[in-house]
């Protein structure tokens, strides 16, 4: 995984002694940086860090669904890796959990504007996703007023091989361009397996505490993905070093490549009120 920034002793917690600590992450940027935009992007949506959030130990975004209305409690997305209460078993599902987390909002230039606190862990799971939705206590409405600043739009459509992208860090005020290299059909790390993963291209190489960043498709300000993992070492399907495995089962290491979980899947499982509903039709995200 992108590991949260206390993942070395948490990881050894959850998943005994065996586990490498993780590496320290490296000291944060002293002002927000970008990777080199890529030729595609000329006339791209311009992207930056209004909407995004820094956690404890991750990054996350507001974000809203097609149909979530202005005065609907919002939503922060993230990865279930980075929850509160540790890493999320194989085959495990948490919902409606209280939570009382904070996050750090940012405006555009990746300033700190404001703190929203969350209500409940509304859904979260590393079993073929690795999501954490997080249900706040203000509307957008009420963030908007606030602090001007709207919450970004879950995309309902799969994104495409070849489009370009940008990983958004609210933790390292760091974004990150490449473009979607292709999918893996199964994403398996350690314990987990992810289905139909994003895979970058090389110039998306991203650090522990991107976890949770919002994927946004720059021909539309969407997202389309959450930032979730990279195999550091080349080694296989082990904790930190995802592989590749194929309709076939034919497994490939892409060491130092990164990855993340589309989005588009959660779009149908967001009710009327912003509720999450796993039984509405087309939701397909695990249930408990």
């Amino acid at each position: 995984m992108n590991k949260p920034l206390t993942g070395a002793l948490l990881s050894l917690l959850l998943l005994g002694a065996a586990v490498t600590p993780a590496v320290a992450a490296p000291t944060a940027p002293t002002a927000p940086i970008t990777t080199p935009p890529i030729a595609s992007e000329a006339t791209a949506v311009a992207v930056n860090f209004a909407g995004t959030v820094a956690l404890s130990n991750c990054s996350g975004s507001v974000v809203r669904a097609p149909g979530s209305q202005p005065n609907d409690l919002a939503l922060v997305l993230s990865n279930g890796h980075c929850l509160e209460s540790g890493f999320p078993a194989a085959g495990e599902v948490v919902k409606d959990r209280p939570s009382s987390r904070s996050f750090s909002l940012l405006n555009s230039a990746g300033s700190k504007v404001g703190t929203l606190r969350a209500s409940k862990i509304a859904y979260a799971t590393m079993t073929d996703t690795d999501i954490s939705i997080y249900q706040l206590t203000r509307t957008y409405a009420q963030i908007q007023s606030q602090y001007g600043i709207t919450a970004l739009t879950l995309d309902g459509a799969r994104p495409a091989q070849g489009s370009a992208i940008k990983v958004v860090s609210g933790y390292w005020k760091r974004i990150y361009s490449c473009n979607v290299d292709g999918f893996a059909y199964r994403l398996k790390e350690g314990a987990w397996t992810w289905k139909d993963s994003v895979r970058y291209t090389s110039a998306c190489n991203t650090i522990g505490g991107t976890s949770g960043s919002p994927v946004v498709d720059t021909a539309t300000g969407k997202v389309v993905a959450v930032n979730n993992t990279g195999n550091e070492d080349g080694a296989r399907c082990t904790d930190n070093n995802p592989c590749e495995v194929d309709q076939n089962g034919n497994v490939t290491v892409r060491q130092g490549i990164n990855y993340a979980q589309q989005t588009y899947i959660v779009v149908p499982c967001i009710a009327p009120g912003n509720k999450i509903d796993l039984n509405r039709p087309g939701c397909v995200l695990p249930k408990p």
